[in-house]
C-alpha cells in the first residue's frame, strides 16, 4: 500500500497537480525506429527509380531501332547517324539516355541490310553508352 501511494506521488509535482510528458529514454526509442524505416523506405525508392530508368532505356531504344528500321526500309539506306532520323522526322528528338542523362548513344554500322534492295548502309543498332551493370540482371547497359 505504501508503495502505491509512492508510485502515484511521483506522477504528480509538488502542488499536486499531474505532470504530463515523456522520458528522455522514449523519445530515443521512438527517433530510433522512425530512422530504421526512413532507410528501409529510401533503399527501397532509389532501388525503384532504377527500375524506372532502366525500363525506360530499354523503351527508348526499342523506339530508336524502330525508327533505324523505318528510315532504312523507306530509304533503302541506313542512316549515316541518329540526326539524320531526326531531320526526316522519324524522331522528335535524340533522346537522353536515362542512366547517363545524356544523348550519348553508341551507334553500330555493319555492311547488312534490311532488304536486298538496299543500296548503302549505314547505323544499324544503337546501344546505351553507360559503362555500368545491371544490378536487377547483371548485364552490362551498352549490351542492351
Amino acid at each position: 500500500m505504501i508503495r502505491r501511494i509512492k508510485n502515484a506521488k511521483s506522477r504528480f509535482g509538488q502542488d499536486g497537480t499531474a505532470q504530463s510528458g515523456f522520458t528522455l529514454i522514449e523519445l530515443m526509442v521512438v527517433i530510433t525506429i522512425i530512422l530504421i524505416l526512413a532507410s528501409i523506405a529510401a533503399g527501397q525508392y532509389q532501388k525503384t527509380v532504377l527500375r524506372a530508368r532502366e525500363t525506360k532505356l530499354k523503351s527508348e531504344l526499342a523506339v530508336m531501332r524502330k525508327a533505324i528500321q523505318d528510315y532504312t526500309t523507306d530509304k533503302e539506306c541506313g542512316p549515316s547517324s541518329l540526326d539524320d532520323l531526326v531531320t526526316n522526322n522519324y524522331l522528335r528528338m535524340i533522346p537522353a539516355d536515362p542512366i547517363t542523362n545524356a544523348p550519348d548513344w553508341v551507334t553500330k554500322s555493319d555492311d547488312v541490310g534490311y532488304s536486298p534492295e538496299q543500296t548503302c548502309y549505314g547505323v544499324t543498332d544503337v546501344n546505351s553508352g553507360s559503362d555500368q551493370v545491371s544490378p536487377f540482371e547483371n548485364t552490362a547497359y551498352s549490351s542492351w
